[in-house]
């Protein structure tokens, strides 16, 4: 039994990666986007998403850390795991969902809403024919598209089809 669980942790401690930050680093927080929700049940299997940077104001026991928050967070408490930070690396371009144009959630999620209609085509079944639309999501420049069943869009966000 001793062998069993030494080799399992010797699996588990190569993928484990100790983080830690220092007061002042500049971190990314991770939100949770919602397309399930708008999307008819499905879940999207998209990265995750980051706004920020922040800066870190104080380290709150082991794994927690209190981040320098703007306004438009006041509802969001300002300590987080740190599963939920990323580390902001030198002076590159930040890539990130800038919050003021999204509506977060005290829960830091959000949701999306389709834009515009890119593209129709037709499923051909064997027994019948299935109109799908090719929808752009969120922000354009994100070029986040999928199809999408033309009777339930038309049904769900009617204004894409005027």
């Amino acid at each position: 039994m001793a062998e069993a669980q030494s080799r399992q942790k010797s699996y588990a401690d190569t993928r484990r990666r100790d983080l830690s930050f220092e007061l002042g680093d500049w971190v990314y927080l991770k939100v949770s986007p919602m397309k399930g929700v708008k999307r008819f049940g499905k879940k999207g299997k998209l990265s995750p998403r980051y706004v920020g940077p922040f800066q870190i104001i104080e380290k709150v026991g082991l794994v927690a850390y209190r981040v320098a928050l703007p306004d438009y967070f006041r509802d969001v408490h300002d300590v987080f795991h740190v599963s939920s930070l990323k580390k902001s690396w030198g002076q590159l371009e930040p890539c990130f969902v800038d919050p003021e144009h999204i509506e977060l959630q005290p829960n830091l999620s959000y949701e999306v809403a389709p834009t515009q209609i890119v593209d129709w085509k037709e499923q051909r079944l064997r027994s019948k024919t299935i109109p799908l639309v090719k929808v752009s999501w969120g922000d354009p420049m994100a070029q986040d598209f999928s199809c999408e069943r033309e009777a339930d869009m038309r049904e769900q966000y009617p204004y894409l089809f005027d």
